[in-house]
């Protein structure tokens, strides 16, 4: 009865002062406890939760970006899987892009989510698929908003940078490979290649033999873009040699399930003879670079090696890309606060350390004497 009366207020201002504050009267109408729940056509709805959104925003804000905050920057990059830099960072960008991000008004002129709230709960499902009501408890942000903020931020990462951490390599990468590949006695060598697959749990039964988790590194290669180039003659201008042999086409490290192709070299299996226990050795430990990369993206993002709960392709395919973006530019950021942007491991002086000593240690043979 007050909500209708306040309504009929409405109508008869004409001032825009006025209407806002009618507003105002309205919102605080909404929040007496017999308003809590609302019936519609005699089916009674869910209740309405009143967060407090700018509590959840303060104490988000003062707990990682406030100046002292109360966790230092190790602990944020610890938890985030970022340094706080680059998570400003990308939070500018993404406020300049997309217009979901930047914190509005209600009609009742009440404050809503923070970009910083949208944005920490989506690298938190990311990073650790926590519960959603966790989150809610510490940033006052519900269910559907959250995966509403999950799906809007892992396009903006893969629309806003995939042209430069998802592009593909031009003539100063592929000259930067093949001169890791000749340093580790593999001349030509552009890179292993492997394939990671993304489980998609709660797929439609019609897409049933035709979701992620049927596929294997095989049926990949018809879906992956590395080869479509190849495929059409289109492949990178490479020059190398081998034992007097001339070639002009780059290649993979690959394991024995991929096809024999002349851009594949795999291992050699029951090798037989020093040379070729070497090359089986050499090849094995150079391809496992890829495999630690895998599981160095599925520790940052525990979304990744579990299964996927979403049921729209797209968002399964925004999510994987966008923490793949996210790695890349996490392993680039701390390459140039170490200052390690082209470091290479390989090269190091192990002659000069000291040798491992394997002779039992006086503590050691009296702790197995008692």
């Amino acid at each position: 009865m007050a909500r209708n009366c306040v309504i009929n207020m409405i109508t008869n201002y004409e001032d825009s002062y006025d209407q806002l504050e009618i507003y105002t009267v309205v919102a605080m109408e909404e929040k007496r406890p017999e308003r809590q729940s609302i019936s519609h056509r005699g089916v009674k709805d869910r209740k309405y939760i009143r967060r407090d959104f700018g509590q959840g925003h303060e104490r988000l804000f003062l707990d990682y970006f406030a100046e002292p905050p109360v966790y230092p920057s190790n602990l944020f990059q610890r938890r985030f899987r970022m340094r706080r830099c680059l998570f400003l960072q990308i939070q500018a960008v993404a406020e300049a892009s997309d217009p979901y991000f930047i914190q509005k008004r209600n009609a009742a002129g009440m404050l809503g989510l923070s970009s910083l709230q949208k944005m920490i709960v989506a690298l938190w499902m990311l990073a650790y698929r926590i519960t959603v009501d966790y989150m809610d408890e510490y940033l006052r942000i519900g269910e559907s908003t959250a995966l509403d903020s999950l799906k809007k931020f892992v396009k903006a990462i893969v629309v806003i940078y995939s042209n430069k951490y998802l592009r593909s390599p031009n003539n100063d990468d592929i000259a930067k490979l093949l001169a890791v590949g000749e340093s580790r006695d593999f001349p030509g060598m552009l890179g292993s290649i492997d394939c990671m697959h993304y489980k998609w749990k709660n797929y439609p039964t019609a897409l049933s033999g035709m979701l992620p988790g049927s596929h294997n590194d095989i049926n990949m290669l018809d879906r992956s873009p590395v080869f479509a180039e190849l495929a059409e003659d289109h492949g990178p201008p490479i020059n190398y040699s081998i034992n007097g042999n001339d070639y002009t086409m780059g290649y993979y490290l690959a394991n024995g399930i991929y096809p024999q192709w002349s851009t594949f070299i795999k291992t050699i299996p029951c090798p037989r003879g020093n040379k070729k226990k070497y090359f089986a050795s050499a090849q094995e430990s150079t391809r496992k670079d890829i495999e630690r990369a895998f599981e160095v993206l599925q520790a940052r993002f525990a979304i990744v090696p579990q299964p996927a709960h979403f049921l729209n392709t797209k968002t399964l395919k925004y999510v994987m890309m966008a923490c793949v973006i996210l790695h890349n530019m996490i392993v680039e950021d701390e390459r140039y606060v170490n200052g390690l942007e082209d470091f290479n491991y390989d090269a190091i002086d192990r002659s000069s350390q000291e040798p491992v000593s394997h002779k039992h240690t006086p503590e050691f043979m009296e702790f197995i004497q008692n």
